[in-house]
């Protein structure tokens, strides 16, 4: 094992974009990379199981992690709480790992603030008519959330700018690929 620290990816998109797919596809091509597994006070979705796609926890104990600075990041989306744990983090990191942060702008940014290198990823859909599609095909959220979700990554888009990449995701397994072409990229620069 190399004495040399990891890295840090961070990719963000808005709700329904494929952002995990892209990462599965990722985590197949690089199977070295850890996933942050996030928090997130939301109820889980059909198949999904606590510590795999996200740890599954109280909106109170959610609270009390912010308090205690538990987080590298948190934010509230559309109601519900989500946040990165700070110490798997750090531990990978140290490790020598990259790391892949799946998280929304809001806690993006928070990253973006801190002492910590990391590379940004934005994704994008091919277009706002696919990413409707996409979200109600999902056949999770009401009508409500479903436009609620939608005037969300209209906000979440007009931040794109502020990432290293932008990345359309038309394809998951050329977008995972475009990803790991950037970060090679960085490291032949170093």
């Amino acid at each position: 094992m190399s004495n040399r620290k990891g890295k840090l990816i961070v990719i963000s998109a808005p709700s329904g974009t494929g952002k995990g797919t892209v990462i599965n596809k990722l985590l197949k091509l690089e199977p070295d990379f850890a996933f942050s597994v996030s928090a997130t006070t939301r109820e889980p979705r059909p198949g999904e199981t606590n510590g795999e796609e996200y740890f599954f926890i109280p909106k109170e104990r959610f609270l009390e992690m912010i308090d205690n600075n538990e987080f590298l990041e948190y934010a509230n989306y559309v109601g519900e709480y989500y946040g990165t744990p700070v110490k798997p983090i750090m531990d990978n990191i140290d490790s020598g790992k990259t790391v892949i942060l799946d998280i929304e702008v809001q806690g993006a940014e928070q990253v973006m603030t801190k002492d910590i290198e990391a590379t940004t990823f934005f994704l994008v859909p091919p277009d706002m008519a696919e990413l409707e599609k996409r979200l109600r095909g999902r056949g999770t959220d009401s009508d409500e959330k479903v436009v609620s979700r939608l005037d969300r990554a209209k906000q979440e888009l007009e931040e794109k700018h502020r990432y290293d990449h932008i990345i359309i995701n038309d394809n998951s397994i050329r977008a995972a690929k475009e990803i790991l072409y950037f970060i090679s990229k960085k490291e032949r620069n170093e």
